[in-house]
């Protein structure tokens, strides 16, 4: 048990931080992020001999992540409320105002996407994963996540271009 136990743990130090990312990306909401993401790592603990033996694990954990997201929506107390707020990150290089204001923007264009649209845009423009894989995470067809994401995408530069152009 001690074995499985470590296993476990190394796999959940190694995957946080981009589970953590995809949730936060997905419900908008940094607590909310949080709390799918501990939702998420309990249910992989308790199959987590099979998943060790699927292969790849992060990719069972990816899937069960956007699953549990769904699923907070779905349920009335869970509903999603936007929130001002965005998680602090130290900003590497640049001007750290401009930096912070345009991934405000970004961020509240993406909350403003529909929950199926969201979800297609983080993984495959954010998380760099290919029509494929986002299919079998979101379990639809490739025809759904190649519409669903051009049109997330078509929203979100729409909102931006709103945002940027001066009122009339």
């Amino acid at each position: 048990m001690a074995e499985r136990d470590e296993a476990f743990v190394e796999f959940v130090e190694a995957a946080s931080p981009s589970l953590r990312r995809t949730a936060y990306l997905i419900g908008g909401d940094r607590h909310k992020a949080d709390d799918v993401v501990q939702e998420t790592l309990y249910k992989v603990y308790l199959v987590w001999p099979k998943v060790q033996r699927a292969g790849n694990p992060f990719a069972y954990a990816r899937r069960m992540l956007v699953n549990v997201a769904y699923d907070g929506g779905r349920r009335p107390w869970r509903r999603e409320v936007t929130s001002a707020e965005v998680p602090e990150y130290a900003v590497q290089n640049g001007d750290f105002a401009a930096g912070h204001a345009e991934r405000d923007e970004v961020l509240e264009a993406l909350r403003a996407l529909a929950p199926r649209q969201r979800a297609c845009v983080v993984l495959r423009y954010y998380e760099d994963l290919s029509v494929e894989q986002t299919a079998e995470i979101l379990g639809c067809s490739e025809g759904t996540v190649k519409s669903q994401a051009a049109r997330g995408l078509d929203t979100l530069r729409k909102a931006i271009d709103r945002r940027r152009s001066p009122a009339l």
